[in-house]
């Protein structure tokens, strides 16, 4: 069988009503014979979810797929990164489990596509009566579409206008990424690492893999104008706060420091494969041994001349240099006894000092804290506190392509 041309990840989470609806918009998906395939991404649905998909791979001619895990919560960063580690095709598409999709969605986004770009695109919320009455045969037939307000839909292209406009002033914002309607080749997804599964509970974790994509050079375009979603109408995610800013990520969401290839993504990183250079001279051997832990050593040790620029900097004060402006992280280590540059600690996202440093003092920490602070801002987990991978039967992991 040929290599699929786009995969679409469906997330899902013990909603099959409304799954059935979804993987029906997707069966009637016009023009892209041969391209597509499909991955369910499950987070670890204990009802008739699994059943569901192994029926639908066997009703339709192109391959589906099937991962699932214990769960722990809401954690749909994971979800998405274990449906990538299984795809097959250069080019995915995100998809939430409770939003249909016109007819001609896929083909859009594959005619679309563009290396360097992510095309977001945003659903049209249908209310409660409207998305109770919409049977599997109006999502096959596209007749539910007839349902949704002209006004609606004039302001999901508003919302298109308002989107190109913030690309144009390079908003560091917007416009808005919202991974149930993403589209991303394959290879800028891997650039970042996909999703940081740190991110655990509701949000955020889309607003993290904007900024970590827009430091990697890949920009965010908006595909509302010519394509969107219908979200499915349920009862509001218990996780999900009273408002965006008391969610539980909001804090390592702002911190001082984020990887451009985050740790815990795809690819599971260990702290010692770090980029890390030293800028300015080095002080001596035992001033090292005394300041920075073994981790953080071996990187440096291990670096070596790279053409990319380093994921970390750190300079000792007194040395009479400044960081670079193309590292994801500066660090300033102010040994005893000395006082740093104004310029410098400026630069600097964080500062190992003992003593009191006047201006700096936000974003200063005790030097004897040093590999805490750098564990929790690098958003590092010791390999015995991330989740076992849960692989589901064999013969849900991988459905072939009905006959």
């Amino acid at each position: 069988m040929p290599q699929p041309e786009i995969t679409i990840l469906v997330s899902t989470f013990e909603r099959p009503r409304h799954l059935r609806r979804v993987l029906a918009s997707i069966a009637a998906q016009r023009g892209v014979a041969g391209a597509l395939e499909v991955v369910v991404t499950d987070d670890g649905s204990r009802d008739e979810t699994p059943r569901l998909i192994r029926q639908f791979g066997a009703s339709v001619n192109f391959p589906v797929r099937f991962t699932t895990h214990p769960h722990e919560g809401f954690h749909i960063a994971r979800c998405r990164n274990e449906g990538v580690q299984i795809a097959q095709a250069p080019y995915l598409l995100f998809l939430d489990g409770d939003c249909v999709i016109p007819p001609d969605h896929v083909r859009v986004h594959l005619d679309r596509r563009q290396s360097g770009f992510c095309l977001a695109g945003y659903p049209i919320h249908l209310n409660q009566s409207i998305a109770e009455q919409i049977t599997e045969e109006d999502v096959r037939s596209g007749s539910y579409l007839q349902r949704v307000s002209a006004f609606k839909k004039a302001k999901m292209r508003w919302r298109h206008v308002r989107a190109s406009l913030y690309s144009l002033l390079r908003s560091p914002t917007r416009p808005k990424l919202l991974g149930g309607n993403l589209g991303i080749a394959r290879a800028d997804y891997e650039r970042v690492n996909g999703y940081d599964e740190n991110f655990r509970g509701w949000g955020c974790e889309d607003d993290d893999l904007r900024f970590r994509l827009r430091d990697a050079g890949i920009s965010v375009a908006s595909i509302a104008w010519w394509t969107h979603t219908y979200h499915l109408w349920h009862p509001k995610t218990p996780s999900a706060p009273m408002t965006w800013k008391a969610g539980v990520n909001v804090n390592y969401l702002h911190r001082s420091v984020r990887l451009t290839r985050c740790l815990a993504g795809i690819k599971k990183r260990r702290l010692q494969d770090l980029h890390v250079k030293m800028v300015g001279q080095p002080p001596n051997s035992n001033l090292l041994d005394r300041c920075l832990p073994l981790w953080f050593r071996t990187a440096m040790a291990t670096s070596g001349p790279r053409s990319e620029p380093p994921e970390i900097e750190v300079a000792f004060s007194g040395n009479g240099t400044a960081f670079s402006t193309r590292s994801d992280c500066r660090v300033l280590i102010v040994p005893q006894g000395q006082s740093p540059s104004r310029a410098i600690a400026r630069q600097a996202d964080l500062i190992f000092a003992d003593s009191h440093l006047p201006g700096a003092n936000r974003k200063r920490y005790a030097l004897r804290d040093f590999e805490a602070v750098m564990e929790q801002q690098l958003g590092f987990r010791s390999p015995a506190c991330r989740p076992a991978v849960h692989s589901p039967p064999n013969g849900l992991l991988t459905l072939p392509a009905a006959a």
